[in-house]
Parts: C-alpha cells; structure tokens; sequence
C-alpha cells in the first residue's frame, strides 16, 4: 500500500477537492490530509509520497523531511520548491517534482492589477471610500511607462507581451543575460542597481534561493525612482522587508503590492500592513477558478507513473 501525506493548509472544501481528486483517480492507495503541518506526524513513518506547498510546512520542514524515512517523491504543488529542496534533511534520492506552466496567466493578470492599482491610487480610495470621502488625484498612466521583471522564466514570458499590449517598455533581469522575446532589453542579475533604476514599475519573479536571499535590498530599493513601485510575487524572501518598509515610509519608492512575506501569514502586528500605498494579498496571484483542476492533471499523471515504477517518465521533476 501507497501511502500519501497531503498537507495543505487551505480551507476544507478546496483541501478536499485535491483530496478527492487523488484518493478517486487511485483507490488503491492511501492519503492522509492535514491542515496544519503538526497534524502531520502520526504519519511520517509510513509516508511514501508528500504532497504539499513548500510554505505550508514553515518551520518544520526539516523535521517533516527528516521523519518521513520511507519517502521517496514529493509532489510541489507550486513552482517554488524553497523550503524543500533547500532543507537539510531532504535526500537527494528522493523525487520532487513541481507544478509548471499553469501559473503565467493568473500572475500576469495580478501584476498588472497590481500596477494599474498603485498607479490609480487605488489604496487611498478605497481608505477614501471606508470614510466617505470625496478626494480626487490624477492617476499615472502605465502606458508609457518602464516595467522590469526580475526573473525571465515562462511566468515573466506570458507578463512581457501583457505589458508589451498595454504600450510598456519591456526590461527583463536574470541570472543568465540573454535575448528574449518580448522583451526589449535584458540585464544580468549582477546589473541589478543599474536595471532598477530606469524602471517605473519593478515586478519581481525570481526563484528564492540562498543567492536571491534579500537581493532586493536597501541599496536596490535606493537607485529606484521616487516614483517607481516594487511588486513582489515571488517569495518573501528575496525582499529585504526593513528595508522596504524604511522605504517606503520614507518615501524613497512610491509604492508596493505584496503577495509573499517571509513570515506566512503575515502577522496581524506587522507594520507593513498599515506601511504608505501597500497593497497585500494573502499569497494568492497565482491562485484562479481552475487551478486545483490543472494541478492534479500533473499530480494523476505523475501519480499514475510512480505506480507503474516509471520515475523516469514522470513530468516536471525538479533538476538538483
């Protein structure tokens, strides 16, 4: 028998719509649901496949990773595979396989909401609306405007023609300098200070990593423009938060949208919450009505071949 560990700390019906669709699709095997990784324990010994969020298990990855003696696939359930890859106790032996392709759209449409938003003072309006007052500002067009994406992967691919529609100046910065398409110029990840500081709008994508830790920092956020904003959909992470929130209230950048934190959930004392024209969402750009549905298209298929022992077919395993 199979054993299947799934931990995701989602609200009970979307928790049972993944659920349902593994446990239905493969009556032979046996899944166990959890909503809080603690919850996890009574099963690590027998687990043989983990299906998660990396975030999801917080502080306990290595404990998770290193209880679970028999595991031998992990399934990501996002692209990021920070706090599993990365972790201590996590064997090089055992699968890991990610969710890929699924994301450009809704990450699309979330940055450039993001953008569209900041620049039409919406944060202030709606303060605005909560005390029923009537103050009206100019907006700044995005048409026009520079947009820099940190992190050319096929996220930053679907984004660049978006922004190229909406009449942007495309810039792309990644850790290998190269042509792209759709973009109308590309700076290496060591330009990263001389990037930022043509840019309008500066959408950050890049993986967590130990070399993309605090990246953005204070001396990043200080060759932007007074006017520019930051969007990170990301990881927390790659984000110095101090330095942000310093900037921010400082007025060095005009503004941010925030859909990661390196702390999840945020904590409800964070001071970034009430920081000067912040938009926060609850990790949830790359979230949409069919994701669950797309998703375990590549968790059955994956499934179906670590049943039939072909690991060696199995779709978007995670190079190391």
């Amino acid at each position: 028998m199979t054993n299947v560990l799934l931990v995701l700390d989602f609200p009970e019906d979307l928790r049972a719509t993944y659920y349902d669709g593994i446990a239905q699709a493969f009556p032979e095997i046996t899944v166990h649901p959890v909503k809080d990784v603690r919850a996890a324990d009574p099963h690590l010994a027998t687990t043989d496949v983990l299906i998660t969020f990396g975030p999801h298990l917080r502080d306990r990855a290595d404990h998770v990773l290193g209880g679970a003696k028999r595991l031998k696939w992990i399934q990501a359930l996002g692209t990021g595979v920070d706090n599993i890859a990365d972790r201590a106790n996590f064997r090089r032996e055992v699968i890991l396989t990610n969710i890929h392709g699924i994301h450009g759209a809704a990450i699309s449409e979330a940055a450039l909401m993001a953008m569209l938003n900041l620049s039409r003072h919406t944060p202030r309006y709606l303060r605005n609306q909560e005390r029923h007052a009537w103050a009206r500002s100019p907006c700044r067009l995005i048409e026009g405007k520079v947009v820099g994406i940190f992190g050319i992967g096929a996220i930053a691919q679907a984004l660049a023609p978006r922004c190229k529609a909406m009449g942007m100046t495309v810039i792309g910065i990644s850790s290998v300098k190269r042509a792209v398409p759709g973009f109308d110029a590309v700076y290496g990840r060591d330009e990263l200070k001389t990037a930022v500081a043509a840019l309008d709008h500066f959408v950050v994508l890049t993986p967590y990593s130990k070399e993309t830790h605090h990246i953005i920092d204070a001396a990043v956020l200080a060759a932007m423009k007074p006017t520019a904003t930051l969007i990170n959909l990301a990881r927390g992470g790659v984000v110095d938060e101090a330095a942000l929130l310093a900037a921010l209230q400082t007025n060095k950048i005009a503004g941010a949208a925030l859909d990661v934190f390196t702390k999840e959930p945020l904590p409800s004392d964070h001071p970034l919450w009430s920081a000067p024209n912040v938009i926060i969402t609850p990790h949830a750009a790359a979230f949409y009505d069919d994701y669950v549905h797309e998703a375990l298209k590549v968790i059955n298929e994956n499934m179906r071949r670590f049943l039939a022992g072909d690991t060696a077919g199995m779709i978007n395993v995670v190079k190391r």
